[in-house]
């Protein structure tokens, strides 16, 4: 069996589909690694989670940004704005077959060689530890009452990793690393102003798997979030949001002694409106696209 760890689609799914051709994906032999993200901004999240959903055992995915967002709009409908493409998905007549698949899915999955995860760790946390959080974390998602854990999701404190956090603090503290994170501080405290590429950020930030005494880096880990980073390899990680949804490329990285990287270029379903230098605009993200959303959901 073939694994293939795919990047942010955003929505792009005919680019994943071209993508699939590529890789010559056969449903019946291999397996497809998603590193979150499925929906929004693209222009087909519905049929994205249609096609994944309908994969069964040959794709797993984790959770990403995007896909959390769309999770809290099915049951807070007033957070989605005009830049979301998530209408089709919660007016679709499976919703609620679709919602229920989603929030079952995985914050981190792992195999003996590999993890995966959407955006990072924070350096407190070793594999035992960050099995254990996002245990904790999904279990929240798939309880009965996860509508009232994600009708207080958004926030960005607490901001670094404390073990005497509790309820929902620890909650969204396990899923912003999760989901939200690529930088940090020597101490681990997460920054959610900057996001662009390396050498962009303040001398005392340091991407997540650069943070100093990081306890994670045994693990070998696949992660997307990060479009502005590229496709990365360094530090035992693989960076592998390569920018489709903005014009760059969705990329499949065979997960073998091999770790070939097949990319093909896409059309880009946004552009950004201008370009900014980082950080120096607060109410834009790194690519300049306006957003309302105080706690970001780049």
């Amino acid at each position: 069996m073939s694994i293939y760890a795919i990047g942010d689609i955003q929505g792009c799914f005919d680019d994943l589909l071209r993508l699939l051709d590529v890789i010559s994906f056969n449903e019946n032999s291999d397996q497809l690694w998603f590193a979150g993200d499925l929906v929004n901004r693209g222009p087909k999240s519905l049929e994205t989670l249609r096609f994944v959903k309908s994969l069964g055992s040959s794709a797993i995915t984790v959770l990403g940004n995007h896909d959390m967002h769309l999770l809290a709009a099915s049951c807070l409908p007033k957070i989605a704005n005009k830049k979301d493409s998530l209408t089709q998905v919660l007016d679709a007549p499976d919703r609620d077959e679709l919602i229920h698949w989603l929030r079952h899915r995985p914050l981190l999955h792992y195999s003996n060689d590999f993890c995966l995860l959407h955006a990072g760790l924070p350096p407190q946390w070793d594999f035992k530890k960050a099995q254990k959080m996002a245990i904790l974390a999904e279990q929240t998602l798939r309880d009965k009452d996860y509508e009232v854990f994600l009708k207080q999701m958004y926030g960005n404190k607490p901001n670094i990793w404390s073990p005497n956090l509790k309820g929902v603090a620890r909650i969204r503290f396990v899923i912003n690393c999760f989901t939200r994170m690529r930088y940090c501080d020597a101490q681990g405290r997460l920054d959610f102003v900057n996001s662009g590429p390396i050498g962009s950020q303040p001398s005392n930030l340091f991407p997540w798997f650069d943070a100093p005494k990081r306890k994670n880096a045994d693990m070998r880990i696949i992660f997307g979030h990060w479009s502005s980073l590229g496709y990365y390899e360094g530090r035992n990680c693989y960076g592998i949001d390569t920018g489709c949804l903005w014009g760059g490329q969705l990329t499949a990285l065979k997960l073998d002694e091999s770790m070939h990287r097949f990319s093909i270029n896409c059309q880009g379903a946004n552009k950004p409106k201008k370009s900014y230098s980082i950080g120096v605009v607060p109410d834009l993200d790194a690519k300049g696209i306006l957003t309302r959303n105080p706690v970001g959901l780049v």
